[in-house]
């Protein structure tokens, strides 16, 4: 997924499509048009035709991620891989369980499919951590899932953009680091606890931004994703 020859938009920008309906998310495509190449589909509209509308996408020359996250047995996650890998999507997420990873891996056989480990989710901060039964930071918990996911193949992470230096630190060159919980410098950081900036986000080592609010919330969402594009083609 390189930089296209769209001088717009920049494809390491994914659009979280976070939105209550398929044709809500189809107004919104049809709206940022050529400003953005690139986009999430999850867990709000996977069962209701997101899959559907990701096909769509793919005709249109998009770049398409399968938020699903799954997490699950080893041979129903082997299973549900295999079915997303004949579908031409460009990234999916799994937990980033060393079980989960490899079974991912087995599901998606040659299909150019990348499959990403879900590290540590970005609304987590370690009070919440805390309560859930981890004793180590977030950071250490990160690292310790990368190591797993390199040991299990798959083909990079998602975790906050504040523990993106450290990754890429030990990883390959060609090991994706994905960061969601990016916002634009004076955006409402909503839900999430471990932000940055678009520019930050990249400088630390990210490979790929997931955008959402700032850009389907904003009063002019392509103007929006056209600032972010601008932001990241600087980096």
């Amino acid at each position: 997924m390189s930089l296209s020859e769209n001088k717009l938009s920049d494809p390491r920008c994914f659009v979280a499509l976070d939105l209550p309906t398929v044709a809500e998310a189809e107004a919104m495509v049809e709206k940022l048009g050529d400003a953005v190449d690139s986009y999430k589909i999850g867990l709000q509209l996977l069962p209701i035709g997101g899959v559907e509308f990701g096909q769509r996408l793919k005709t249109m020359g998009k770049h398409v991620f399968y938020d699903f996250k799954f997490h699950d047995i080893g041979a129903t996650v082997e299973k549900a891989t295999r079915s997303i890998a004949g579908l031409n999507a460009d990234l999916l997420t799994v937990h980033a369980r060393p079980d989960v990873m490899r079974s991912a891996v087995r599901g998606r056989g040659d299909a150019p499919l990348k499959i990403l480990g879900v590290t540590v989710l970005t609304s987590l901060d370690q009070e919440a951590l805390k309560a859930i039964g981890y004793n180590d930071n977030a950071e250490s918990l990160v690292m310790r899932r990368v190591e797993q996911a390199l040991d299990a193949g798959i083909d990079g992470v998602v975790s906050s953009p504040l523990e993106a230096a450290a990754i890429r630190a030990v990883v390959p060159d060609s090991f994706l680091v994905v960061t969601p919980g990016v916002r634009p410098k004076g955006a409402d950081a909503g839900d999430q606890k471990r932000i940055a900036t678009p520019s930050s986000a990249l400088q630390a080592g990210a490979t790929h931004l997931v955008i959402g609010r700032p850009i389907t919330q904003a009063p002019d969402p392509r103007a929006a994703a056209l600032a972010i594009a601008k932001e990241m083609r600087g980096v």
